[in-house]
């Protein structure tokens, strides 16, 4: 397959990765910034939130306060008691960010089940393209690998975000792995296009193979 670009560590079953964390979200008690995720390499180091802190709601507003606390002790380097407080947050009140930050942790204590269930519970509540690019980032590192799902959500991740570039290449990677090359190296444009530099490699690769592809269908059709 070729380079990933977003989410996940090396790996020889699937691609390696280069620049995008899977990102943890920290609610912003009114526009915070959070630190990154489960991932080597990483594009930026914080990702922001949506959610905002309320007076009104009691258990939201500890919910919060949990939260923050969570991501301080992964400041801290405590990754254990950070999933720890995370679950604590959405045990009092359920948050996209919450379920999204206590995702990211299980993934990094190798806790996969728990971390796709608990994406998946982020994207319930509020539909993230980083939600959707970690889904798809472990799908691609499982064993065996997953592209299909992998697909589904990095297509719901571009669908969200449409003008990242680094969406539109992981994607292009893993349609490219499956075959679908002429909607890859579309997508592999839209990411060279948008900055990805690597991705003029993979527009020249992905080009020749077509190219290839197409005189063996017609040398096959003159037999």
């Amino acid at each position: 397959m070729a380079t990933f670009t977003r989410g996940l560590i090396s790996s020889t079953r699937a691609a390696s990765v280069s620049s995008r964390s899977i990102h943890i979200c920290k609610v912003r008690p009114i526009a915070r910034k959070v630190i990154a995720g489960p991932s080597t390499l990483s594009r930026r180091k914080y990702a922001t939130s949506s959610g905002e802190a309320s007076t009104v709601d009691p258990s939201l507003t500890k919910a919060l306060d949990l939260l923050e606390s969570g991501t301080r002790a992964l400041e801290d380097g405590d990754l254990s008691q950070a999933a720890k407080l995370y679950r604590e947050s959405v045990e009092v009140k359920e948050t996209s960010e919450g379920w999204h930050n206590l995702a990211n942790c299980e993934y990094h204590l190798k806790n996969k089940i728990k971390a796709v269930e608990a994406w998946g519970k982020s994207i319930n509540i509020q539909p993230s393209a980083d939600a959707h690019t970690n889904l798809a980032s472990a799908y691609v590192l499982d064993n065996p690998p997953k592209p299909a799902l992998a697909i589904k959500h990095l297509t719901s991740a571009l669908e969200l975000s449409p003008d990242d570039p680094e969406i539109a290449f992981n994607l292009a990677a893993v349609l490219e792995s499956t075959g679908q090359l002429e909607h890859a190296l579309t997508l592999y444009k839209k990411a060279q296009s948008g900055g990805i530099d690597r991705a003029s490699q993979n527009v020249r690769n992905v080009s020749a193979k077509i190219i290839g592809e197409r005189a063996k269908q017609a040398s096959d059709e003159q037999k």
